[in-house]
């Protein structure tokens, strides 16, 4: 391999050293410390996953390297919230952890998450050609992804509705996730334009260059599997120390932990002018979530001893709903397959405003507020519901014949 490629890859192995080091001698140390070591090999494995995931776009579909490089950047989550939801099974208190991990990983990346990347990428497409941009336009190919969370956002309102989420229902939505990976492994592969390690990989022999993607892959999942539950314990243990609720914890600063891999690489795509490889990931991480990971929790809390369906108190069953009504919110802006300026900062204002608006009634005053916004640009975006709804049953996906650009529309 050459040198463009071995120093990068060599510098993010030597960042992971000490944090694995650590984790499988058991040493104590501050938690700050233990922060600042396996921080620092998630950063470093996001950076590898991010090159595999664009160099493997060589001989996969872009829309399965994708949803591969999704659900590896959201195992730390899965660990931390399984853990949870199998804790639960025996000891009910961690029931609530368990649903308040989950409703807050999938607010922040909804909220904080795709909010941050657009505006970033909007940011630097003004830098770039010197004009006001209105929205990031997406290839016509994430209709499909987005047909599959409308659909998985529409099911989710029956756990709020029930009071619980089911064995039944959890069963329904992991086929639902094999069916959204089926779908897209049937996507042809197209050439990729790839840059920096990326292309080193792209360029290498086929035999080579499949061994090596495969390699990256799997050993960034392992470190971000060894190090995701001691990061998230770090996090926690610092913010103890500082005072903050455990409750808050669990629910926003292990998720942000967690979220951290998806989290940079989708903000790596972005900065490298891949905008929509960076929402696309997002999206399908939103998809593995309201899959993957709500589907697991009740086969996890019946591994653990409970019973046949998660129960949720008032306050998980009010945290569902407003997580539910933000992901409608964020499908019904993105159905014409434009992400507005005014959808990413009205989402990261919303999300914000949780913090400053605590209680019951300000958590239904903000889901009133999402489902207002949410009709109105269901309304707004009326003539593309059917086509994404149906975008994941179609054998092909019509193209987009009213833009020209694949990345920006409309200046001013």
């Amino acid at each position: 391999m050459s040198g463009k490629l071995v120093r990068p890859l060599a510098l993010c192995s030597a960042l992971t050293v000490p944090a694995l080091v650590l984790r499988f001698s058991g040493a104590a140390v501050m938690p700050v410390l233990a922060l600042l070591l396996f921080g620092m090999a998630v950063v470093a494995s996001s950076f590898v996953l991010a090159w595999a995931a664009e160099s493997a776009q060589v001989d996969i579909s872009g829309g399965l390297a994708i949803a591969i490089l999704a659900v590896i950047a959201v195992l730390p989550e899965y660990a931390v919230d399984l853990y949870f939801a199998y804790t639960a099974g025996s000891n009910p208190e961690y029931v609530a952890y368990a649903a308040a991990n989950m409703t807050g990983s999938n607010r922040l990346l909804l909220g904080l998450g795709w909010s941050v990347v657009v505006i970033i990428a909007l940011v630097l497409a003004k830098r770039r050609t010197g004009r006001t941009v209105r929205a990031l336009v997406l290839e016509s190919g994430h209709r499909v992804e987005l047909g599959f969370l409308a659909i998985a956002s529409v099911v989710a309102f029956v756990v709020p509705l029930t009071g619980q989420i089911s064995l039944i229902l959890g069963c329904a939505l992991l086929g639902f996730f094999v069916f959204y990976l089926w779908k897209v492994s049937r996507a042809e592969a197209e050439e990729p334009h790839l840059v920096g390690p990326a292309a080193t990989i792209g360029a290498l022999p086929k035999r080579a260059r499949r061994t090596l993607v495969v390699s990256l892959f799997t050993l960034s999942a392992v470190v971000i599997v060894l190090c995701a539950e001691p990061f998230a314990d770090a996090l926690i243990e610092t913010g103890t120390q500082l005072g903050i609720d455990q409750f808050l914890l669990v629910q926003w600063l292990a998720p942000l932990a967690s979220e951290a891999p998806e989290f940079i690489v989708a903000i790596l795509f972005a900065v490298r002018g891949k905008a929509g490889d960076a929402i696309g990931t997002l999206i399908s991480s939103k998809v593995n979530q309201w899959t993957l990971l709500v589907g697991s929790i009740p086969l996890a809390y019946l591994l653990g001893g409970g019973g046949m369906g998660l129960q949720l108190d008032a306050r998980q069953i009010e945290e569902f709903l407003l997580t539910a009504t933000q992901t409608v919110l964020g499908v019904a802006a993105l159905l014409a397959l434009k992400f507005p300026r005014w959808a990413a900062w009205t989402l990261l204002g919303l999300f914000a405003a949780q913090f400053a608006l605590p209680g019951q009634t300000a958590r239904y005053v903000l889901c009133g507020i999402y489902a207002v916004l949410a009709l109105g640009a269901l309304i707004h975006n009326r003539k593309h519901i059917v086509p994404t709804l149906m975008a994941p049953f179609r054998k092909h996906v019509e193209e987009r014949d009213d833009e020209t650009s694949p990345e920006l529309a409309g200046t001013h």
